[in-house]
């Protein structure tokens, strides 16, 4: 079954799977600014995140439609303002944008995908850097060109990058501009799988389904031991153990239990 709702700048869409878990689409719908960010790309995707945040998906994919994932900033929407004589605040509108935008992708209470389709750049990046999981088509390509107009990076960039790539990597990026191709996003940890650019939705609903196969309390305690590791070993340690605790009272694990225990025997191997 699925269920959709749709304005002009985002698509919302959600299917609900045979288990009881269910997948939402997100997708932002400027291509021909290749998605890039102005005021009602961003009041629009803020609506979106609150659907999404008041009845999670199990999954949820983040996308562009067309052929560019997100490039980012739309830099017409800052000449316009520019030329209409507005005095721009970048850092109020970074923390009421970009900030807020990255911490409520992060906070989600589910396991979310990006399916970068094209283009990733600046902001862009950021928001596939905020995503659980990031699968990316042959002809996708990551792009941090802040030095080439005098801005440091934001979205969260400075921050993930460094510690999917390294600091020498993640500076260098950042200073030249240069393109990332796929080849290196994925050696380098950012990106988990690169397909064929006409397999990539097949591939990305291959693996929300099977995410929605297994158990969504045990996705999410492994989302934040990860994603939000404790000061020091020992008090990772205890935030483990509490998570046992807790997901060995939960349903999957006793049927699971139950499934393993009624399997044929088998002989040992010698």
């Amino acid at each position: 079954m699925v269920e959709a709702s749709d304005n002009d700048l985002v698509s919302l869409e959600r299917s609900k799977q045979p288990g009881g878990g269910s997948i939402m689409r997100l997708a932002l719908n400027r291509p021909a600014q290749l998605n890039a960010f102005n005021q009602p790309l961003h009041d629009a995707l803020a609506h979106a995140l609150s659907v999404v945040e008041a009845d999670p998906p199990q999954v949820l994919i983040i996308t562009g439609h067309g052929r560019g994932f997100c490039a980012g900033q739309d830099l017409a929407e800052r000449m316009g303002q520019i030329e209409a004589g507005e005095t721009i605040d970048l850092g109020e509108g970074v923390e009421r944008k970009y900030n807020s935008l990255i911490r409520r992708v992060q906070a989600l209470n589910c396991i979310t995908v990006a399916a970068v389709n094209g283009v990733a750049a600046g902001a862009g990046f950021g928001l596939a850097l905020a995503a659980d999981i990031v699968i990316a088509a042959r002809s996708a390509r990551f792009v941090l060109a802040y030095g080439k107009i005098g801005l440091a990076p934001d979205a969260g960039v400075s921050w993930a990058l460094p510690r999917l790539v390294g600091h020498a990597r993640a500076l260098a990026l950042i200073l030249t501009g240069e393109d990332m191709s796929v080849d290196d996003a994925k050696s380098w940890g950012i990106v988990w799988d690169v397909v064929a650019d006409d397999e990539l939705n097949h591939r990305v609903w291959t693996l929300a389904k099977r995410l929605c196969a297994g158990s969504p309390d045990a996705q999410l305690a492994a989302k934040r031991l990860i994603g939000q590791p404790a000061g020091d070993l020992g008090q990772q340690l205890d935030r483990e153990r509490d998570a046992q605790q807790m997901l060995g009272h939960t349903e999957f694990y006793r049927a699971a239990l139950t499934a393993f225990a009624s399997r044929p025997k088998r002989d040992p191997v010698a």
